[in-house]
Order: C-alpha cells, then structure tokens, then sequence
C-alpha cells in the first residue's frame, strides 16, 4: 500500500493538479484530496488506491520504502537525455 504522504509527493513531483492525477486514475479529484489529507495509509477501497498507485507508476514514479518504514517516491530509471542522441 501506499501513503497520502507518498500520492502526495509524487502528484507534485510530476507537478500534475488532482484533476489531472484523478482524470489518469479515472476517480474524482474529490478522493485524491481525501486520500492526501493523511499521513498514513488512507482509508478506502484497495482498488482505488491500487488505480491511483499504477496511474503514477506509469508516469515513472517509483514507491519505496513501507507505509511504516521511510515511506517515499523516487523516479523510476529513464533513459538518459545524453545516451538518447548518442550516435556510435
């Protein structure tokens, strides 16, 4: 599970509104913002937190830690910028 500490610091890692996380997770901004409201693990169905979850992943978003231990985000590996363009 994840945190709404952790939806929190990925949403304004990929500087998206809640409207923008709730259109990718396909629920409304209103449960993003219950969801963010909280610390801990927030109180609701798996599923949607499960969707909330794979819609940051997709957008290169990593979660690590637990909920009890170091909770965080990292971006996920992306090719770099310099190897992209690189000729050989």
């Amino acid at each position: 599970m994840i945190t709404g500490l952790q939806i929190r610091a990925a949403r304004n890692a990929l500087r998206w509104t809640t409207e923008k996380l709730a259109e990718k997770a396909g629920i409304t901004a209103r449960t993003i913002k219950r969801f963010e409201a909280v610390d801990e693990v927030p109180p609701s169905r798996s599923s949607t937190l499960l969707d909330v979850k794979a819609a940051l992943e997709a957008a290169g978003i990593e979660f690590i830690g637990s909920p009890t231990d170091r909770p965080g985000i990292r971006f996920g590996s992306q090719p770099s910028a310099s190897r992209k363009g690189k000729r050989r």
